[in-house]
């Protein structure tokens, strides 16, 4: 949808605030951390990083004119159930992919693949959706409730704005980068401007399925049930990726094959929307 010009200028304004907060406000709570003592992951800081998505955005729809119209706070599931399927399976579906690629090619080897490392993926899934479940609705609220729908209303072509609303996404992570990937041994300067791709591939399957079903439950569905899985397979070591081959195996966002597996899912999810809405 295009919006007025004057609109257009008012929602670009705003989204320039949201962008410089929400980049802010980490960094602010990342030195919080430092000069408190607190590591990464237990500080204040953190809890600043956390809530920023849904703080700066609610601010910005209260007092500075954006409104609640386009917030997506309706599940909308009635007509929308593939969507909500392809959410909660997709990051599931594709890390598993390329853990089965790479483990014909060598490369990969399951250490959880006996009775027990199965029961203790099953428990620490289940134990990570719910924290999982709960940060993720403070930072949806922010990229796919606020960030998403505004870019979208401007003159953009739709896969800029995917990826725009994917680079601030990843970027805002950083502050607490190493936190987020403890698990990592690369250097963060390859691993970082990895994941900021992986980011903007992944917001392409974000943001259209946000478009289709105009809720934000989706994203929230996908980043709950993509952390959990992910969590639990790498955080208790039930999968083992040879080292050097991490930039193409790894199953997360910063994983080669993850990155070129979102972009197709994206696209083609676009190419089905274009059609439905022909």
């Amino acid at each position: 949808m295009v919006i007025p010009s004057q609109t257009r200028t008012h929602t670009a304004r705003n989204l320039v605030i949201f962008t410089f907060l929400i980049l802010t406000l980490p960094w602010l709570g990342r030195w919080l951390d430092s000069m408190m003592g607190s590591a990464p992951g237990e500080g204040i800081g953190t809890l600043i990083w956390i809530i920023s998505p849904l703080g700066v955005s609610f601010l910005l729809r209260a007092f500075a004119g954006d409104g609640w119209a386009d917030l997506g706070i309706r599940p909308n599931i009635k007509g929308n159930i593939i969507w909500y399927l392809v959410s909660i399976l997709v990051y599931p579906a594709c890390a598993t992919l390329v853990l089965v690629i790479g483990l014909v090619s060598g490369v990969v080897s399951f250490t959880g693949s006996s009775p027990g490392g199965v029961g203790l993926f099953v428990q620490a899934f289940a134990l990570l959706l719910i924290p999982q479940f709960a940060q993720n609705i403070f930072e949806e609220a922010g990229f796919r409730g606020y960030l998403a729908p505004k870019m979208y209303t401007l003159a953009l072509n739709t896969f800029l704005a995917h990826l725009l609303v994917g680079l601030i996404w990843g970027a805002w992570h950083l502050p607490y980068f190493a936190f987020v990937t403890s698990y990592a041994t690369e250097n963060l300067a390859t691993l970082i401007p990895r994941f900021l791709v992986g980011t903007m591939a992944a917001s392409i399957v974000y943001g259209e399925i946000r478009i289709l079903t105009d809720s934000v439950w989706p994203a929230v569905l996908m980043q709950t049930v993509g952390g959990a899985f992910i969590g639990a397979l790498v955080l208790n070591d039930l999968v083992q990726v040879a080292s050097g081959t991490e930039p193409l195996f790894a199953p997360n966002l910063e994983g080669g094959l993850i990155i070129v597996l979102f972009t197709l899912i994206g696209v083609g999810i676009y190419l089905v929307r274009r059609k439905i809405q022909l």
